[in-house]
């Protein structure tokens, strides 16, 4: 083999096992604070003397699962904050990238709506809920609802800024080649919009369980923000801080799912690859 094939063979084999190498480190390195939290946690508050009912330790909290799925069926819990989390994200999402697009392709729409989406982005989200409550009663829907509206803007915002960054030397192209409106928004603006909207969605997965809790806090009759609510009453401080980890778990596992999403629909972005 010529030195010239070893020279353009050489980067080519040693690439992968870099990044493998630097994703191995990565994931020591989340474990390793992990472990210092946990331990923190653990040791901390009886060294300071911290009573259980202001912070319990990672053990204590670990004791009360067991019991929260026996007296409190934990799982369906779970379930119902996770279908209501899903439910309003997929409706906010829908609603706000449809208005996001309808308004991009409409100038005047946008001018004349444009106030009246500020003042409800204005309005805060919470005072809905009870709103929502006193119409629909003391059932999932509210939640789901409060859940759309947090996700909906987010989102609308992103896909109308993609919209009006669009390059119009391509609008003009695909006009020289006769293309229809529809064709237009299809063939073009559509795709250039993709990583502005996958990135509404991600901001919207993080934003859904936001709106499940305050939800579920302000009148839900089951799900883990109601388990917080109960929890409080009872002063079972290790109930609470279950029912909060579990909700950052939902987020995490939502924001995952798209991010995979985003990954597999964006796959023909370049990536910087990190050494």
């Amino acid at each position: 083999m010529s030195l010239e094939a070893i020279e353009h063979t050489e980067p080519t084999s040693s690439a992968p096992p870099r990044r493998e190498s630097a994703r191995m480190q990565d994931a020591v390195a989340i474990i390793a604070v992990a472990v210092l939290f946990v331990t923190a946690w653990q040791f901390l508050p009886p060294l300071f003397g911290i009573p259980r009912y202001i912070i319990p330790t990672f053990s204590q909290c670990m004791v009360e699962i067991p019991v929260m799925i026996a007296q409190d069926a934990l799982f369906a819990q779970i379930i119902s904050s996770a279908w209501a989390a899903l439910a309003g994200f997929v409706l906010g999402s829908l609603f706000g990238a449809a208005c996001g697009y309808g308004l991009g392709l409409s100038p005047l729409f946008e001018r004349v709506l444009a106030p009246y989406l500020l003042a409800l982005q204005i309005a805060p989200k919470v005072a809905f809920a009870p709103l929502f409550i006193m119409w629909f009663g003391y059932n999932d829907l509210p939640k789901v609802l409060v859940t759309a509206l947090i996700v909906f803007f987010p989102i609308l915002v992103n896909v109308l800024q993609s919209m009006k960054t669009v390059d119009p030397d391509l609008v003009r192209l695909a006009r020289a080649f006769s293309m229809r409106r529809a064709q237009i928004f299809w063939k073009v603006e559509f795709p250039a919009s993709m990583p502005s909207l996958t990135a509404g969605l991600r901001i919207g997965a993080t934003l859904a369980v936001i709106g499940v809790t305050v939800g579920e806090l302000v009148g839900g009759n089951s799900g883990l923000g109601y388990l917080i609510t109960y929890g409080e009453g009872q002063a079972d401080t290790a109930m609470v801080f279950d029912a909060i980890i579990l909700l950052t778990l939902l987020g995490i596992a939502l924001y995952g799912a798209v991010a995979a999403l985003e990954r597999r629909i964006l796959h023909y972005l370049p990536r910087i690859a990190h050494s």
